[in-house]
């Protein structure tokens, strides 16, 4: 099974590229359509409902109600959507679009990364993602989503919101709705902050859906090196956001206390 139209997405390179590098002060690019109609209708279809014990569905004061799943049965469906994503193919195109020093590489592990899914109240706060792979060692450079979300309305929250705290500044970039068939690609770096802080507002049965992927480089810029560190969040919502983070840190507490 092909994922990629390739022919298609090297068409539209150059349209992309240019919108991606011109972003500042960190690259992004939303690209809509970005598998083909068939590829992503049947991601779509065969994306598994939460399924408490498959998922892992840990809260943490920055994040609640998001379901990963990163484990799947060698050779099933989702398995080879991860492998091209990983794969060569891809990882060459994404070098084109970023032209970073040195080749990007995909991470079969999917740490961190997989399937994601977020339920009613859910949030992930602002943040900037942690910078190196706990087992290679490698700097994470590049991180691409892609939506599964048919008929997604504003109202349902979810937007993946960019931010600039360059300089002292607290300014949104962006704020990208979750549709069907999106994907957003942007660098990570220190000041890459990204996040959906507002809690997800969805009917019953509807899901925020999607498929994450990091890529690295075995080295980078030393101006951008720093210590190895976790996630880093900010707080964008002020005295709502603290009694958010206060609720969710609850949530999480007794989430451990009777899993003892």
């Amino acid at each position: 099974m092909k994922v990629f139209d390739i022919e298609s997405l090297n068409n539209r390179l150059p349209e992309i590229k240019a919108d991606f590098q011109s972003k500042k002060p960190f690259r992004y690019v939303a690209i809509d359509n970005f598998l083909p109609e068939e590829i992503a209708n049947e991601i779509h279809d065969n994306y598994p409902s939460v399924v408490f014990g498959e998922w892992d569905g840990t809260t943490y004061l920055d994040q609640k109600n998001k379901f990963q799943k990163s484990k799947f049965e060698s050779g099933s469906f989702m398995q080879n959507v991860f492998d091209e994503l990983n794969g060569e193919v891809f990882c060459n195109w994404l070098d084109r679009l970023a032209e970073f020093e040195e080749p990007l590489m995909g991470d079969p592990d999917l740490f961190g990364g997989g399937l994601h899914q977020s339920i009613n109240g859910a949030f992930l706060n602002v943040h900037v993602d942690y910078n190196i792979h706990p087992k290679t060692k490698y700097h994470r450079r590049l991180n691409a989503i892609i939506y599964l979300n048919k008929n997604w309305k504003d109202e349902y929250q979810g937007h993946n919101e960019l931010w600039d705290f360059t300089e002292g500044k607290k300014v949104m970039l962006d704020r990208v709705s979750p549709i069907f068939n999106r994907c957003v690609i942007f660098e990570t770096n220190e000041i890459s902050f990204h996040g959906h802080p507002t809690p997800l507002n969805t009917p019953q049965g509807v899901t925020r859906k999607s498929l994450a992927t990091y890529y690295y480089t075995k080295d980078r810029p030393e101006h951008e090196k720093v210590s190895d560190h976790n996630t880093i969040y900010k707080n964008t919502e002020g005295t709502t956001g603290q009694l958010k983070r206060l609720i969710s840190g609850g949530k999480a507490f007794f989430e451990r206390i009777f899993k003892k």
